[in-house]
Order: C-alpha cells, then sequence, then structure tokens
C-alpha cells in the first residue's frame, strides 16, 4: 500500500505538465491558478500563509497585553499592552490631528543657520527618517572584535535611485504618484495648493540630485567599496558643510575616532547640496522625510495619501485592515518583548533539538563538498573548511532577551511611543561603541518568517517563525524536511560563501583569503549563474538581473546541492520506501519547490525585479534544478528537456 505522506500537498500537483518542463509549474501551478493574491497584498505564497498563522497568535497576545489593566508599571507586559492600545486607538490620533507632531516640526523650523543643523539631523538619524545619509554601528568589517561607526547612502523618498533617473514607463508612473503624494502631503501639513506644489518640486530637485550620486544596488554589492575608513579630522576636512563632528555628538556617538564611509562620492554631494541650498530648501525635504517616517502614527488623512502612493509600487488593491500594521509596528518596536510570549506559545523545545541535529548534518555535508571542490586548491580549502567550522548558529529565539527598561511607553500618545522607541533602538546602537562585541544579539525577532546569514559575525540564524510547515514539520519524513528547511539551512550557510560573503573570513573580518586562482576560478562559475539569471524573463522585456541577485542565486544553488546531499547521509542506513507513489529523492524536490510557492502582482514583481537581490519565485525553483543531475535523475529527464541544461552549461560551484 501508498504510504499517506505529511507536508507535500500532492493534491495540488499540476500533472498536465512534465515535472522535466517546468517543475515550478508542476508543484505550484494548480495552486496558484486555485489562489488569487488577497486584495490588500501584492505577494501570496507560502511566506505569507504562516505570517498570517503567526500574526493569529500574535495579535491574540497583543490584544490580551492592551486589555491587562494595571500590569506592572515598566514591564514588558505594560510596554507591549500600552503600545498596541494606543496604535489601534485611530479616534484619538485622528481626533489630535497635527498637535503631536508639532514639537519635530518646530525642532526643524526653528533653525536660523544652515550651520545650526547639525542637531536636527542628527535628530532625523534617531527617527531613522533616512534623510540624507544613513549613520549608525555595527562591526568594523576589517576588524570584527570591535564597533565602528558607519556613514551611508540615504535620502531618497522613494528608495530607489532608477525610479529618479529612468523614463521607462514603469519609473514614471511610480514617480507621478510619489510627486502627487508630496503634493498632498504638504497640504495635510497646511499648505496651499501652489505652494505645496512648490515644496513638492523642492523635494524632487534635492532626491534628483542624490539618486545621481548614489550607488547602484548592483555596485552597493562590493563590500571593499563600500569601506572607506577616515579619521573623524578627515570627515570634517572633506565634508565641512554636513558637520560630522557635530552630527556624531548629537547622536551620542561623538567617542568615535574613525567612520567608515560607505560611498565617499556620494557624502561629497550631501556636502555640496547643503552649502549651496537655501535653508527654507533643506527645511522643506527634512519635514517630508519626518512626516513619511511617522504616517503611521498621522491622522488617516496621512495615510490614505501614502497608501495610494504605495499603491504604485505593490499594485495592492486596499489597505491591511489597521490591526495588521500596527502589529507589525509593534514587533518592529518592542518585538524581543512580545516575541517572548509568542515563543511561550508557540515554539517547543523539541523543535530546537531537530533543528541543532540537521544544522548539524548540513555543516558536515558542506565540508565534504569543499573537500571535493576540484576547482580549489588546497590552501583555499583550509581556510573554507575553518570558516564553516567557525559558524555560529542560532536558532528560535534568542539566548538573552533584549533589555528594555530605558525604554518609556505610555497610554498618552502613540505618536509619542514611536518616537521614544526609535530613539531607544538608536541610542542602544550608539552604546554600542567602544563596547565588546555582542554575539548574543538578534536582528530578526522570533515570530519573523525569515532566516539570515551574518557575514560580520559569521552566523546563520532561523528565527522561530519559520521553523514550521511547510518549511519544518516534526512529524514529517526526512525528505520533507530537507527539502523544506534543510534547502533554508544550506541557502543561509553558502551565504557565507557566495560572491559578497566569500570576502569575509571566519572571524568576519573583510580579508582576502583566496588564491588568486581560485578566486578567478569562483568568479567564472558565478558569472555562469549571473547569465543564466538574467536570461529569466517574467514578461514582456522584463529580465532578472543577474548581478542583483548573485548572492541569492548561488545561496539558492548552493542550499538545495547541500540539502541533497545532507539527505543523502542520512538515508544511507534506512530502507527507501514510497509515500504517495513518490520516492525520497522526488519528495524532496516536491518539498524544495513548495518553498517557493507563491507569486506576485505584476507592479510589485517589476519592483521586486528592480530592488530586490530574490529572483522571482518560480526562479528559484528552476534556476538550480536546471543544474542539478540529481534531479534529473529522480524524475528521468532526458537531454532536451527544458528543466535539463545541457552538460556544458551547467553551473556547479559546491
Amino acid at each position: 500500500p501508498v504510504m499517506a505522506g505529511i507536508g507535500l500537498d500532492i493534491a495540488n500537483l499540476d500533472t498536465s505538465v512534465s515535472p522535466c518542463a517546468d517543475f515550478a509549474q508542476y508543484v505550484n501551478g494548480k495552486w496558484i491558478k486555485n489562489t488569487p493574491i488577497p486584495a490588500a497584498e501584492s505577494y501570496w505564497g507560502n511566506f505569507s500563509i504562516l505570517y498570517e498563522g503567526n500574526t493569529v497568535i500574535m495579535r491574540r497576545i497583543l490584544d490580551e497585553a492592551a486589555a491587562t489593566k494595571g500590569a506592572a508599571q515598566g514591564s514588558n507586559l505594560q510596554k507591549v499592552g500600552d503600545y498596541y492600545a494606543t496604535a489601534m486607538d485611530s479616534a484619538t490620533i485622528n481626533r489630535a490631528g497635527l498637535a503631536p507632531l508639532q514639537g519635530e516640526l518646530y525642532r526643524i523650523m526653528a533653525v536660523k543657520t544652515t550651520a545650526a543643523l547639525a542637531p536636527v539631523l542628527a535628530r532625523q538619524q534617531q527617527l531613522g527618517t533616512n534623510a540624507f545619509v544613513q549613520v549608525g554601528v555595527d562591526p568594523d568589517a576589517k576588524n570584527s572584535s570591535e564597533y565602528a561607526a558607519y556613514l551611508y547612502q540615504g535620502g531618497l523618498g522613494m528608495g530607489d535611485r532608477d525610479y529618479y533617473l529612468k523614463n521607462d514607463t514603469r519609473s514614471q508612473s511610480v514617480r507621478t504618484a510619489y510627486r502627487s503624494y508630496l503634493t498632498n502631503t504638504f497640504k495635510l501639513l497646511g499648505e496651499e495648493a501652489a505652494k505645496a506644489k512648490a515644496s513638492m518640486e523642492t523635494v524632487m530637485r534635492l532626491e534628483t540630485r542624490l539618486a545621481r550620486a548614489s550607488r547602484s544596488k548592483e555596485d552597493l554589492r562590493d563590500p571593499l567599496a563600500n569601506y572607506n575608513k577616515m579619521t573623524a579630522g578627515q570627515l570634517q576636512k572633506q565634508y565641512p558643510s554636513l558637520q560630522v563632528a557635530g552630527l556624531l555628538r548629537g547622536l551620542n556617538m561623538g567617542a568615535a575616532q574613525s567612520v567608515i564611509v560607505g560611498q565617499p562620492a556620494f557624502v561629497k554631494e550631501v556636502d555640496a547640496l547643503l552649502k549651496t541650498t537655501p535653508l527654507p530648501e533643506l527645511k522643506t525635504y527634512l519635514r517630508a522625510h519626518l512626516v513619511s517616517a511617522l504616517t503611521s502614527a498621522l491622522p488617516q488623512a496621512f495615510i490614505d495619501e501614502r497608501f495610494v502612493y504605495s499603491q504604485a509600487v505593490s499594485g495592492a488593491k486596499q489597505q491591511q485592515p489597521r490591526w495588521k500594521r500596527m502589529l507589525r509596528a509593534t514587533d518592529a518596536a518592542l518585538g524581543e518583548a512580545s516575541g517572548q510570549l509568542y515563543v511561550d506559545r508557540a515554539f517547543p523545545p523539541a523543535a530546537k533539538a531537530r533543528m541543532v541535529e540537521l544544522v548539524e548534518n548540513l555543516r558536515a555535508a558542506y565540508a565534504e563538498r569543499i573537500r571535493a571542490a576540484d576547482w580549489m586548491a588546497p590552501a583555499t580549502k583550509t581556510q573554507a573548511l575553518e570558516k564553516l567550522a567557525a559558524f555560529a548558529v542560532k536558532i528560535g529565539y534568542p539566548d538573552k532577551w533584549r533589555d528594555y527598561t530605558a525604554l518609556s511607553i505610555s497610554r498618552q500618545s502613540y505618536l509619542q511611543n514611536v518616537v521614544n522607541a526609535r530613539i531607544f533602538e538608536f541610542e542602544r546602537g550608539a552604546k554600542k561603541l567602544g563596547q565588546p562585541i555582542d554575539r548574543t544579539e538578534w536582528g530578526m525577532t522570533p515570530p519573523t518568517v525569515n532566516a539570515y546569514y551574518n557575514p560580520l559575525l559569521n552566523e546563520i540564524v532561523f528565527p522561530a517563525g519559520i521553523l514550521q510547515p511547510p518549511f519544518f514539520d516534526l512529524k514529517a519524513d526526512d525528505a520533507v524536511n530537507y527539502g523544506g528547511i534543510g534547502a533554508v539551512i544550506g541557502h543561509e550557510m553558502t551565504h557565507g560563501f557566495d560572491d559578497e560573503g566569500r570576502q569575509y573570513d571566519a572571524k568576519g573580518n573583510l580579508r582576502d583569503w583566496w588564491t588568486k586562482e581560485d578566486a578567478a576560478k569562483f568568479n567564472e562559475r558565478a558569472a555562469l549563474v549571473g547569465t543564466q539569471y538574467s536570461a529569466f524573463s517574467p514578461f514582456d522585456s522584463v529580465y532578472v538581473n543577474g548581478k542583483l541577485t548573485m548572492g541569492e542565486n548561488l545561496a539558492d544553488l548552493g542550499g538545495v546541492t547541500i540539502a541533497y546531499a545532507a539527505l543523502q547521509k542520512a538515508l544511507a542506513n534506512q530502507r527507501v520506501q514510497k509515500i504517495d507513489g513518490f520516492t525520497p529523492a522526488q519528495r524532496f524536490f516536491i518539498s524544495y519547490a513548495q518553498n517557493w510557492r507563491g507569486y506576485s502582482r505584476p507592479e510589485a514583481l517589476r519592483d521586486q525585479i528592480k530592488t530586490d537581490p530574490h529572483s522571482p519565485e518560480q526562479y528559484r525553483t528552476i534556476g538550480p534544478l536546471q543544474n542539478f543531475p540529481a534531479f534529473f535523475e529522480a524524475f528521468g529527464c532526458q537531454p532536451g528537456d527544458k528543466m535539463m541544461r545541457a552538460e556544458a552549461q551547467r553551473a556547479k560551484i559546491w
């Protein structure tokens, strides 16, 4: 008898398509056809469905916290409850109008000279408004045992430089929507129509200048080009109008002896812009960024304007319900307080133990792949194996939870809560300067449906949110789990050896540990992957950007390779049996393709291709498998089948 499996959605296979013609369509096509994208979403798929499940749990936690009267003052429960309660009280927010924002607007308006702007620019950094530049603290990329101050390009309201500089229909339509968003927002701030239009033109002019000086998303993938260390004195001399010393002092980062400048040409342009732009125009730009950053805490009219603009980018048909938006805001502000409550309800200890085992099996399989790589010299292999062995692994939730004692949250004003939370978060970073590196820190909250690799700490991190079906199921057989979460683990591991990650060593330092020959061989193999993906076109003359997506594509290819190798080791002493009529190898690949079950609205897909380092879903299935002999074998693919690349054109790194 055929065993029935757990974890695979066999009912949704599109058997009218051969797995060797289009495996993404074979596994996910029927589901996509029968599952419309909800009106408030721009993408729908496994990640969304899992996130929806998590929001149900989170909403219950937040509702209970908000309804708790008399929670101990200063406790996490009080802070989470008050934050969410004020966020949900839209009647009070609408009634208060612009009153809660006046203090912040006044800070900007009260400045008398450009020379006196430094404290205001510092305040904008603390509030996360992205005005002009981005300042922050991270481990020093060339000395990962200490923290450094970083100064990076920023300042663009539309996020990506292409939206300002390109004249294709897509860029024009987003630009038009942004212009009307700015104009209407200035009107809501009390300006007459003509004045509001002039204010919008000012913002557009300044941001377009910044866009011209910005590095492209592809160029930002070069960590060495982004590392330009300067002393505080050099900075002051090179960029006098930016007044870096005053800016750092205002951020409580005055002790920084040096700063790592990401894009010197961009900072030079900011300096020139500050020097030559009349003060009223600079204030107009700063007001626009302040309001954009705090929109979610302003009256509904501001939120509606923002949504109309975002529709041009995402194609969403309606706004998400307020509770969902505010749940996300609470997660961003107090994610490790609400996250503790989430973990208690949703993450069994057995899941953590099984994940540890899976990670170690993948690490062992990766080590074998590195040893077997015929293109790598022994010296480089030794360093690669050292880096792999040094990977720190974080699973589920932090061992040491964040301390929110210094953050004051009350039921007085949602805007004030947002401001306090942002400043607290910035200060938390600033305080790290001069401190030992904190290796316990997490960059994602427990309910997040995602995972990441951090090259500076050489760590792979898997929040509880993604450690559930369909990615990970304690009840499912090995083939399903290795194809699901196993490929995700392998993906994050491979980031340590992708085009960017490979430039960091076992300690997280930006240091070249490759022989010249090996680096050239790696780049040649990676370039083939780039060529493959640049040929993928989801519609009319829109092509995937093989350079922008390089790191993620390499991680997908490595992830599936290593997970499959680890599965072979796990199955070595088991009797191979079919479940639902599929062999373990077939189940592995179906499970892998199910990871990437999902699709986007055309507008969102165009935005993704322009700005996102991940390839569209279907190519995350097709791309790696077209190179993978074990896949051809599992489904009996023949030369000439679409899913089977000719041997000479196959990419193989690990």
